[in-house]
């Protein structure tokens, strides 16, 4: 059995965490860290782990934590973990980190964008992104984890494939990203209240979304060559999902016949069969169904398709994913289940809730 603290257990990410552990057969919740509920149970935070989860929340300490948890995730604000985190508790046990700590290998860039110091920039080189569909092999022996957000998920990998193939240019590539209400936390925001956020639609962090450094990072590797993006948030009014369209245009490729042209649909299709054949968590949709957040809300799976516009040469990508789950605790859980050696879908098999 793997024993499992979670920092940061009562915001949203964290209650997720909590959630999906529950039901995982190899995993036990041994703390439920929490400095804003300190001693109070965390089923009188979360009624609906009542009777499930009646202990009290603990002050986490992550030094006393490291020596009684196999594996910490640390679903906190930036610059926490970066703050406390050293090589000793690393000795100890396996860090899953939600926030953006160590995702950047930049230091200069992490520092730029979350204008904070970072505190650990030492072990920046220690920590593996993951992605899991992407880094897995880099994962496995790992003692940190930078677990990747929702919007950066959902956006590498719906575009990682063509951008590999070298399918498109990777200059033009424009996405266009929406989510729900619960990826601004749980803390009380008065942009977040309800009258503010119903039936209203709004971008924010309009070329300043400090999640672009983070898609630009992976997505050049893949192309092996610098990318650089325009990347557009918008909040809808609903709990939880995130649905990207991402815009590029074509690239003209060498045919075998030798001629140049435009990649057609079948090159795109194998292209994408061909990165992600074997994910269980991917969904590559039949042609002509754009992905819906609704059909992935509470599950890790991601639902992708495309669209190729002969007319102007341009190819739109779409993706879809519950930005709790495989955009947070599910994909942390994920990397805990790659690093203990288990298959990647324990506990994880979740059918996606409707209505």
């Amino acid at each position: 059995m793997i024993n499992v603290a979670i920092i940061g257990a009562t915001g949203y990410a964290g209650a997720e965490l909590a959630r999906i552990l529950m039901n995982h057969p190899e995993a036990e919740v041994v703390s439920y860290g929490s400095k804003s509920y300190e001693g109070q149970d965390f089923s009188s935070v979360y009624g609906n782990f009542r009777g499930m989860a009646d202990v009290p929340c603990e002050n986490p300490d992550l030094s006393v934590l490291s020596k009684k948890a196999d594996v910490i995730f640390t679903a906190t604000p930036q610059g926490y973990l970066a703050g406390c985190l050293t090589e000793d508790i690393l000795k100890n046990c396996c860090v899953i980190d939600l926030s953006a700590d160590y995702r950047l290998k930049d230091v200069d860039v992490y520092e730029q964008w979350y204008k904070l110091e970072h505190k650990s920039p030492k072990l920046i080189s220690d920590a593996v992104y993951g992605l899991c569909e992407l880094h897995r092999k880099e994962t496995v022996g790992k003692r940190l984890v930078a677990n990747p957000g929702c919007y950066t998920t959902c956006s590498i990998l719906t575009a990682y494939p063509l951008v590999k193939a070298g399918y498109i240019e990777n200059q033009s590539l424009i996405i266009d990203a929406k989510s729900g209400t619960s990826g601004a936390g749980r803390g009380a925001k008065t942009p977040n209240l309800f009258c503010e956020v119903n039936e209203s639609m709004k971008a924010y962090g309009v070329a300043s979304h400090r999640h672009t450094p983070e898609i630009e990072q992976e997505l050049s590797q893949a192309a092996g060559e610098e990318i650089l993006i325009n990347f557009t948030p918008h909040l809808v009014p609903m709990h939880r999902g995130i649905l990207v369209t991402e815009y590029a245009d074509l690239k003209q490729v060498t045919y075998a016949d030798g001629h140049m042209d435009y990649p057609n649909k079948e090159m795109i299709q194998k292209a994408y069969e061909d990165a992600y054949k074997d994910e269980y968590f991917i969904r590559l949709l039949p042609d002509g169904m754009p992905p819906e957040t609704k059909w992935v809300e509470g599950s890790n799976f991601v639902d992708i398709s495309y669209v190729v516009d002969q007319r102007t040469h341009r190819v739109i990508m779409m993706g879809a994913l519950d930005n709790l789950v495989k955009g947070a605790a599910g994909q942390a859980v994920q990397n805990m289940n790659i690093l203990f050696g288990l298959p990647e879908n324990t506990g994880l098999q979740m059918v996606p809730l409707f209505p």
